[in-house]
């Protein structure tokens, strides 16, 4: 066939079809390719490696449970909430909730926060004691309250008022006996001087992870989540028992909105693990959104943080031998097109991340700063 004929040849095609004779309409059809418009965007849920690992007795973990809820069109922050509330109540994860590791007094207090991208609200409750889920607290913070953070004593006459069980101890015998091994080992003359005192709390810790004792993922334990719906609806959470054996009224990064936890509907979100006052003094989640806000990849954003807060890192009990920060900290970054990253501080064992997606839940390896494991 000349290039005339088959010119000729197509332009008859054509007309039989506009014509619509259905023998050629069906055998186009068939030769065509399926062309899908995207729409939106997938849906993606994103979380500290602890969001992939406790289900308390249930099927499924936390990311499973709230990319399961996001999908059969649940509100994201709601779908999140019940998502780290699995972790909250599991006994067996001594970072968050119930059986979370207690204060240098023996007494177990909680912080949480959380942001909803789309309606741009945001609530928070720091050294909460007696209930085991305070990310739910500080969901109602938000939906029921002018405010964005209530603490100690007013956050638990508000989580009673709103209708939650106040519990006279949630430690479990699990991480009673740990909190008296530690104070056994810092105090076993009941007269330290305060110096003398954080130095033997601090040496105390480092031995109990040293022998086991202690998961070194939960000396600053906690869980971020963040996830995305098909909208593009971004919402965050995070809620943790905090630094174990800690000051008791201490309150690390969790419930701070900035530092552990900060989003922007229209941007992404980020939240974080590890050591709460390093975060605290960069505002890092903060940081790590406006980075997504300039155009950077979540893994980027992530590693700029990491690097602002090495340069802040300047005491000495701080640094290694090598000047760099001698303690693990995690960002956990989504952004607004369903990319996603996790970045710690430190290489070594168990730098990762949890991430769900129609592909299942998945534990995927941490980018890293610096390749050798931290010191702490």
């Amino acid at each position: 066939m000349n290039r005339r004929q088959f010119v000729k040849a197509g332009a008859a095609a054509g007309l039989a079809v506009a014509a619509g004779a259905p023998a050629v309409a069906a055998q186009a059809a068939a030769r065509a390719p399926t062309l899908m418009a995207p729409k939106g965007v997938k849906p993606v849920v994103v979380s500290s490696a602890n969001g992939n690992t406790f289900k308390n007795g249930g099927p499924r973990t936390c990311i499973e449970e709230a990319f399961d809820r996001i999908v059969k069109g649940s509100d994201v922050l709601e779908a999140l909430i019940a998502g780290v509330n699995i972790v909250e109540l599991d006994p067996e994860d001594t970072s968050v909730g119930y059986g979370g590791l207690p204060d240098a007094d023996g007494m177990v207090q909680l912080d949480a926060s959380c942001m909803h991208g789309p309606k741009k609200r945001a609530g928070a409750v720091a050294a909460i004691e007696g209930v085991r889920t305070p990310a739910r607290v500080a969901q109602l913070v938000a939906d029921e309250t002018d405010h964005h953070l209530l603490v100690g004593k007013g956050a638990q006459d508000f989580a009673r008022a709103m209708g939650f069980k106040i519990e006279d101890d949630l430690n479990t015998e699990n991480s009673r006996r740990k909190w008296l091994d530690w104070k056994r080992r810092i105090d076993p003359k009941h007269y330290l001087d305060p110096a003398r005192r954080t130095e033997a709390g601090d040496r105390a810790r480092r031995e109990m992870v040293a022998e086991g004792l202690l998961d070194p993922d939960h000396v600053y334990g906690t869980i971020n989540c963040d996830g995305i719906n098909a909208k593009g609806e971004i919402c965050g959470v995070t809620t943790t028992s905090g630094l174990s054996w800690k000051i008791p009224g201490r309150v690390g990064d969790s419930p701070i909105l900035g530092a552990g936890l900060y989003l922007d509907g229209d941007v992404g979100a980020a939240g974080s693990t590890g050591r709460g006052e390093a975060n605290l003094f960069n505002l890092s989640s903060y940081l790590i959104v406006e980075g997504l806000r300039r155009g950077l990849h979540p893994k980027d954003a992530g590693m700029e943080a990491l690097k602002r807060v090495a340069a802040n890192t300047v005491e000495k009990r701080l640094l290694n031998d090598r000047g760099r920060p001698m303690f693990d900290l995690k960002f956990y970054v989504l952004d607004r097109q369903g990319r996603h990253a996790g970045v710690a501080m430190h290489g070594g064992k168990d730098k990762s991340y949890a991430v769900c997606t129609e592909e299942g839940p998945r534990t995927l390896s941490c980018d890293v700063l610096f390749e050798e494991p931290d010191t702490e």
